[in-house]
């Protein structure tokens, strides 16, 4: 019989980055990329989550992931033909997984995030997924009346970033197993 502790690590194939956004400054609207260097302990290089800190690898919200099968169903809620990631303020778009499942419902059996060509890559960057990523009130201001309400189970998930590197659109993205890593990039 199959045990929990496997199940959790059964994906049926990779996600993809659909979408890398970098947030500027406060108040100031997501600014699309086609690539993004992660910095450990700190989130994407050009975003306003990493500029004003000082690395703390300890830190839940690193970097904001959103699954870009969410948008369809946040479009849905509130009657919109499409929902533009830019006004999400999250960082990365992800198809094909999800992201939710992405965090082990056990303490002592991690599950990363890996971006690369492999998962086993040399050059590529690793994110532990921390949590939910709740929507703010921005959310009724950016979606309009309701946005609050649709963006709820629908927001994605925060991330840490524990092996820096590039990040591109159309990369591939894994669930693996792991322990937590050390800093290496």
């Amino acid at each position: 019989m199959i045990t929990l502790r496997q199940l959790v690590t059964h994906f049926g194939r990779p996600g993809k980055v659909e979408t890398l956004l970098l947030r500027p400054g406060r108040n100031q609207r997501a600014v699309q990329v086609d690539r993004a260097e992660a910095l450990v302990g700190l989130g994407l290089a050009g975003d306003r989550s990493a500029a004003a800190r000082q690395a703390d690898p300890k830190r839940r919200r690193q970097v904001t992931l959103i699954q870009a099968e969410h948008l369809a169903a946040v479009a849905a809620l509130l009657e919109k033909p499409v929902i533009d990631p830019a006004d999400l303020r999250r960082n990365i778009v992800v198809s094909g997984l999800n992201l939710l499942a992405a965090r082990s419902p056990m303490r002592d059996h991690a599950l990363r995030l890996v971006f690369g060509r492999a998962p086993d890559a040399d050059d590529a960057v690793v994110f532990e997924v921390t949590g939910p990523c709740e929507p703010c009130s921005a959310m009724e201001t950016a979606l309009g009346f309701g946005g609050y309400n649709a963006m709820r189970g629908h927001g994605g998930v925060t991330a840490r970033v524990q092996r820096g590197g590039w990040i591109e659109a159309g990369m591939p993205v894994w669930v693996v197993e792991g322990a937590s890593e050390p800093s290496t990039h």
